[in-house]
């Protein structure tokens, strides 16, 4: 059985310690929390599998990012990011679904949607929900959604006035002013190194999956 706890405890470390002289020097431990990582997604994707086919054709190492932070346009970033993730329809494919895992010391969620999507992405979910805001609304008012994810999240950037081309008296106003759609859940490391964790993140998936199904479906129409 793969200690889940060592993920953590690597990336605390790293949290404490970031910078490549001290990744150089722990690069053995890296590669362990890697491949324990590496090991628990395999296990998410074979679960995940019953649901889509999709996933079995999926390799655990196309569904994470780098461990190194883009500096280039943030040059204050720390070196590495203390935190991994899983995108488990792959980081490279579009039009699957937007289910994403996030863990790490100092926040874990799981969920997914599409934060600040590029401007074409986002014209056609306002579009979607302009044609079809009451599927929607079933969809985030649906009580084994709310009870789980407790509808979507909200952000401050929100629009106050309807975007170009919707009046400000649109049925479905609230939701086109979003500038994000996405329904995450944080988790305690508890969580995340319990035995049940692939039970959750199944539950999470199939709970997320009504919406996930709704922004693919505008996104590649």
């Amino acid at each position: 059985m793969v200690d889940k706890g060592y993920i953590f405890r690597f990336l605390r470390d790293l949290r404490n310690n970031n910078s490549k002289e001290w990744m150089d020097e722990n690069r053995d431990r890296y590669h362990t929390m890697k491949a324990c990582w590496l090991h628990e997604i395999q296990l998410i994707l074979d679960r995940l599998s019953k649901h889509d086919p999709h996933f079995e054709r999926v390799e655990p190492k196309n569904t994470i990012s780098r461990i190194n932070n883009n500096r280039r346009f943030h040059p204050n970033k720390p070196v590495y990011k203390n935190h991994v993730t899983c995108t488990p329809s792959g980081t490279k494919t579009k039009g699957v679904s937007t289910f994403f895992i996030s863990i790490g010391p100092d926040e874990s969620f799981i969920g997914g949607g599409l934060y600040h999507p590029p401007k074409e992405d986002l014209e056609k979910i306002r579009a979607a929900i302009d044609y079809n805001g009451e599927r929607l609304e079933n969809i985030i008012n649906a009580k084994q959604f709310t009870s789980f994810y407790g509808g979507l999240n909200q952000y401050d950037d929100k629009l106050v006035t309807s975007p170009q081309n919707y009046d400000k008296d649109h049925q479905y106003i609230e939701l086109i002013n979003n500038k994000s759609f996405t329904a995450t859940i944080d988790l305690t490391e508890d969580q995340v190194t319990s035995d049940h964790f692939i039970d959750l993140v199944e539950d999470a998936y199939l709970k997320y999956k009504p919406l996930d199904e709704f922004i693919v479906k505008a996104i590649t129409i």
